[in-house]
């Protein structure tokens, strides 16, 4: 699947323009902090830039995945200011291997506090 192997690419690498180029002009962002869908390109380019620097440190790591046509669901553990988070991230492809649609879901409570703060801040930087 070479949409699931280029955002494992971006995972790693951070790269904004391979961001951009895998997410479709139509893409729906939903976030764990934010109520109302994120929509378009852009939106979601910036909650997921923002998700990127914000979640990704030396402990980020997916442990489980699943693929099933165009959805994928992966699971994620990090710790974050000595909090464990444990996440899903749940992707739909378009026909051309874009993400239309992603979603966010992080556990514990505590969890969800330290990420919204964070990507407060990192959104903040990004505007």
């Amino acid at each position: 699947m070479a949409n699931i192997d280029a955002w494992h690419e971006i995972v790693k690498t951070r790269d904004p323009q391979a961001l951009s180029n895998l997410i479709a002009n139509q893409a729906v962002f939903h976030s764990p902090l934010v109520h109302t869908p994120q929509t378009g390109k852009a939106l979601t380019t910036a909650y997921l830039t923002a998700a990127l620097h914000v979640l990704l440190n030396d402990s980020f790591r997916y442990v489980r995945e699943v693929h099933d046509g165009e959805h994928s669901v992966l699971e994620f553990v990090v710790e974050l200011d000595g909090i464990a988070v444990n996440g899903v991230d749940m992707i739909q492809w378009d026909r051309d291997g874009k993400i239309v649609d992603f979603k966010v879901m992080i556990r514990p409570y505590k969890a969800i506090e330290v990420v919204r703060t964070r990507m407060a801040a990192m959104l903040e930087k990004l505007k």
